[in-house]
């Protein structure tokens, strides 16, 4: 139930994010999901694979700065308060979300979630029986 994501912090400069699926696709590595967010001197591109140790490899030979987080897959109803059910649970257990991204197919949204205690996270919401992402589901993705 815990999904390994890369951490890529790139300059904020045009075509570093393009050096960056250039180096993965010449790997045959694919993105199953990311996330880009920026300040004024860096960007930060978050990402899960479908192989996160030869990316993190082929990145940091190629002279990136990587880091490998453990996050949870969520799956939650695509409606009115679906995604506060599941943080609802988390904070009620005193976890917190440090940061999130997600997208919405149809009725149902994936949820990528980093909180301060991963497998903590995953006991909370396995026992108020909320639809986890397994690992190799979205590696294969």
């Amino acid at each position: 139930m815990i999904i390994k994501q890369l951490s890529v912090f790139l300059e904020n400069k045009s075509g570093r994010l393009t050096e960056v699926t250039e180096t993965l696709a010449s790997a045959n590595i694919n993105l199953s999901a990311f996330c880009v967010a920026d300040t004024a001197e860096y960007g930060m591109l978050r990402f899960i694979t479908n192989n996160p140790e030869e990316a993190a490899k082929v990145l940091k030979d190629n002279g990136f700065s990587v880091h490998i987080t453990e996050v949870i897959g969520l799956i939650v109803p695509n409606e009115s308060g679906g995604l506060h059910k599941a943080l609802k649970l988390l904070s009620s257990e005193g976890i917190s979300v440090e940061y999130m991204y997600a997208f919405a197919l149809g009725d149902r949204a994936t949820v990528i979630i980093r909180t301060d205690s991963a497998s903590q996270a995953v006991s909370v919401l396995q026992k108020h029986k909320m639809d986890l992402v397994k690992a190799s589901d979205i590696y294969d993705m």
